[in-house]
């Protein structure tokens, strides 16, 4: 059934304007205190490792606000200009150990696909219940065991301290393998032809290349000056667990913003993107105090109708559209765990269920043949 509601019966042109004045002031206001609370951190080590974990909290909470922002930037919608946007966002890159660039347009594809389930399948790479059921038992307790809330963790520290680095290493090691498989066809083969022919599983256009490149020599060389200055045990101790509980939890945010009981999951045909945003996003409400740290994240249907409003201007634009967002989903903080359930893509009902509905449904399907 098609959607009774339109895009244009949103009111959303006017809180797409960025503001240069509160997006200066939204970095000024979190990376100062980022920053400070490292050398907080440092010198109430110095009196007892006891006093570290309300600091850590608070870091990792500024940490994930600094991923908040580098992904307004990625949409352009932080500042109004393009290049200041793309600035500041490779500086965010930098603290978040991250290359924006080819991470925005990553995040880009899933929002030009949001509930259309044949093209994207979220961060943890969900399987079709179709899929999950040529799986052996032992296949499928691991692919439940990859998918299991704790795995965020460790998740997140390969997710922003290895996987850019790997990705740049994997990416120029196949270089050199076509470098010369190159030579070994042609001797004399140009290198910009050959430069040219190649195409990385790692990234995608030459602009992701040099970000990535600029990112990994940016972020290590940051790891051996502070490594230095604050002692490389400190330091790489309050940073992994900071990095990872950060990533876990901007991680978990975009899980359950998209994956949660009756979301739209659509296959592509008959797939409608403005359905997509507004029932296969949910509004988490959460406490003030996170909306500030999450840079108000949680109004995600609105963001999905359009990711050139700004974070500052979210949670007033869910206001002026609130009478069109009945079907939407609202979340609250302890619906979080329910969502987790919800790791298989049925194509043939565009629908999301938990493991143990599709075994049921199975049993119940086997007992109907056998009678």
């Amino acid at each position: 059934m098609k959607n009774a509601i339109a895009k244009s019966d949103f009111v959303l042109n006017s809180y797409m304007k960025s503001n240069n004045f509160k997006a200066t002031w939204q970095i000024l206001n979190t990376v100062i205190p980022y920053t400070l609370l490292w050398f907080l951190a440092f010198k109430a080590a110095a009196i007892s490792v006891w006093l570290l974990p309300p600091i850590m909290v608070l870091m990792t909470l500024f940490s994930g606000r600094c991923f908040s922002l580098m992904h307004d930037c990625g949409h352009y919608s932080l500042f109004s200009a393009k290049k200041l946007n793309r600035l500041v966002g490779f500086m965010l890159g930098i603290i978040n150990a991250i290359p924006q660039y080819p991470w925005s347009r990553g995040h880009a594809y899933h929002h030009k696909h949001n509930g259309n389930w044949d093209m994207y399948r979220g961060p943890s790479a969900l399987i079709s219940t179709e899929k999950f059921a040529i799986l052996n038992p032992f296949e499928q307790k691991i692919y439940q065991l990859l998918r299991h809330p704790l795995m965020l963790f460790p998740g997140g520290f390969f997710y922003l301290i290895i996987k850019p680095r790997l990705a740049l290493l994997l990416g120029i090691y196949d270089l050199i393998r076509h470098i010369f498989v190159c030579f070994q066809q042609d001797i004399g083969m140009s290198l910009s032809a050959i430069f040219a022919s190649y195409k990385s599983q790692h990234w995608y256009t030459n602009a992701e290349f040099w970000d990535l490149l600029f990112n990994n020599i940016c972020v290590v060389a940051s790891w051996v000056y502070l490594s230095n200055l604050l002692g490389f045990g400190f330091f790489w101790s309050v940073y992994s667990i900071v990095m990872t509980c950060s990533a876990a939890i901007f991680i978990c945010i975009f899980f359950i913003q998209h994956n949660f009981e009756g979301s739209y999951a659509h296959k592509t045909e008959g797939w409608d993107y403005l359905l997509g945003a507004i029932e296969g996003s949910s509004y988490l409400k959460l406490p003030s105090i996170l909306n500030w740290f999450s840079a108000d994240i949680g109004c995600h249907n609105i963001h999905h109708l359009s990711e050139r409003i700004p974070n500052y201007n979210l949670q007033a634009c869910h206001q002026a559209n609130i009478h069109l967002l009945a079907n939407s989903k609202t979340l609250t903080l302890r619906e979080i765990p329910k969502c987790f359930k919800f790791i298989l893509w049925d194509a043939e009902s565009n629908c999301l269920q938990s493991i143990k509905s599709f075994q049921e449904k199975a049993e119940t399907q086997l007992i109907n043949v056998a009678i």
